[in-house]
């Protein structure tokens, strides 16, 4: 991922034949999602977002040379599934105390609380339960009890494993 980019959303299902689409997205106010763009996905294209009557289903427009290229059918919408949608880092609001965008934790050094190194955060995830971070082969969920301190100007967390997590 290109640096100052920040995952987003991604581009669900198609909703109904006008090329709308179900948008899930990582932000806290999903709302405030189109004010974030214009977005870029893995491939360099560029678009624009904005929502249709209710969360969760959005117009999607695509920039191509500076002109928008709205997407306008089913067919067009269901080509854009799992599209990954990221903003730049300046467009989003900074994290306030305790908050952190996972893309800031991945490759933190793990140290346990008796000071070894439990190795680095490879990768973040929630599958809807709640966060975990995959420490070499192992996860561990992300907590406060789990994880008491994070220092990113250092470039390391403190972590408490649950015992079934780290022999």
């Amino acid at each position: 991922m290109a640096p100052g980019r920040i995952l987003i959303a991604t581009i669900g299902q198609p909703h109904g034949v006008h090329g709308r689409v179900r948008l899930y997205t990582y932000n806290e106010d999903p709302a405030a999602l189109p004010g974030y763009g214009p977005f870029t996905d893995d491939r360099g294209r560029v678009f624009s977002v904005r929502w249709w009557r209710a969360p969760k289903i959005a117009e999607i427009t695509e920039i191509v040379g500076g002109e928008a290229k709205p997407v306008t059918d089913r067919n067009m919408a269901g080509r854009l599934k799992n599209t990954r949608l990221y903003a730049h880092r300046d467009r989003l609001p900074e994290p306030g105390v305790d908050e952190f965008y996972w893309v800031d934790l991945i490759g933190l050094e793990a140290i346990g609380l008796d000071g070894t190194s439990l190795g680095r955060v490879a990768a973040v995830h929630d599958y809807g339960a709640g966060a975990s971070l995959e420490i070499g082969s192992r996860f561990i969920p992300f907590t406060h009890t789990a994880v008491p301190s994070i220092d990113l100007a250092a470039g390391r967390m403190t972590v408490a494993p649950p015992e079934e997590g780290f022999p």
